[in-house]
């Protein structure tokens, strides 16, 4: 059975978010990932989620969350999204805007380790 890994109506959404990024999504991108030896997608359509950060040679997706994430609705959410992630294989990684402030350096050592990059 094939799954729809794109859903088209997004496309305007996720290209809208590639152009006007957070400012942690803007410094982990252009101080961080994009020199890494992967590739990354940024606002990536998977089915019918747009993920902030996505590796698909290491099936790594990568979240950072602002404080509407922590609020019951968006628990909630996060939790039915990140099961669907999981069932394509993917693993998702989910940092707090306030840890990314506070453990910028941690924060991307826990995604280098979790990339198996040597």
């Amino acid at each position: 059975m094939e799954q729809r890994l794109h859903n088209h109506a997004l496309k305007d959404r996720a290209k809208e978010l590639r152009a006007n990024p957070t400012k942690e999504e803007q410094k982990l991108w252009y101080d961080f990932l994009r020199g890494l030896p992967v590739h990354f997608c940024r606002q990536k359509i998977i089915g019918n989620y747009i993920v902030d950060f996505y590796c698909a040679s290491k099936k790594l997706v990568i979240e950072l969350d602002g404080s509407q994430h922590y609020e019951d609705e968006g628990k909630e959410y996060d939790k039915v999204r990140d099961a669907y992630l999981n069932s394509l294989g993917l693993t998702v990684l989910r940092y707090s805007n306030y840890d990314f402030h506070k453990m910028y350096k941690a924060i991307c050592e826990d995604i280098w380790n979790h990339l198996g990059i040597e």
